[in-house]
């Protein structure tokens, strides 16, 4: 696919076999973004797992310190309703909101957390709900007792990861409009979450490639200094 030129003007500032650190990127990355409209800001991971091996596959969340910029809705199927509601969740209930799921096709919300007892009716919305990634799961905190502090942190900031078949992983981070500080410090949390959980099966390098890129700009290659 022919690039246009802004695309190529922006990637030429990019240089080629250069890694580049986090205050680096956070500057550079800005400099290539080609919309005018204030782009995400996402990082790229391509891992050398085997996501075919249940002890390989990665998924769970990370709590930005700076958010990443997206408004979340949270849609919280519970009984606790008005913990939710304080919490800050825009939608708030039980099998009445699993029906409107069901029945109008309603989709206009990001994440869905609930409480276990929920779960239940939950489940059999799962060939609905699953292939959009919206189903709750304990592994991402969207399944507990607690729901005001799960809706909290989803508001806050806490953004969900995981790993496709190809052991690729793409987690947002930001906006162009973001300091480059703050860049550098949502960045720097999630390089170092995913250096944390890398699984000990994984022999060898285990970051293969780390890339911080906006909505359409070019890719900038990452220093990841523990592999």
């Amino acid at each position: 696919m022919k690039k246009g030129k802004k695309y190529v003007k922006a990637a030429a500032l990019v240089e080629r076999g250069k890694l580049y650190s986090l205050d680096e990127a956070a500057k550079l990355v800005k400099e290539t973004s080609t919309t005018k409209f204030d782009a995400t800001v996402d990082m790229s991971f391509h891992l050398n797992i085997d996501p075919k091996q249940a002890d390989q596959q990665l998924r769970g969340t990370i709590n930005l310190p700076h958010g990443n910029g997206k408004v979340v809705r949270v849609l919280a199927i519970t009984h606790k309703v008005d913990e939710a509601k304080d919490a800050g969740a825009d939608f708030v209930g039980g099998k009445e909101m699993l029906e409107k799921i069901q029945k109008e096709n309603w989709f206009d919300y990001d994440v869905i957390v609930a409480t276990p007892d929920m779960m239940g009716e939950l489940g059999r919305l799962g060939r609905i709900l699953g292939p959009k990634g919206l189903m709750p799961n304990p592994k991402t905190g969207t399944v507990t007792q607690d729901i005001a502090k799960a809706v909290s942190e989803i508001k806050a900031g806490k953004v969900q990861y995981r790993n496709d078949r190809d052991g690729n992983m793409h987690v947002s981070v930001g906006r162009v409009s973001f300091e480059d500080a703050k860049l550098v410090d949502n960045m720097r949390a999630v390089l170092d979450h995913i250096l944390r959980i890398r699984p000990s099966a994984v022999k060898g390098t285990y970051v293969l490639t780390c890339v911080v890129h906006t909505t359409m700009g070019p890719s900038i290659p990452l220093l990841v200094s523990a592999k």
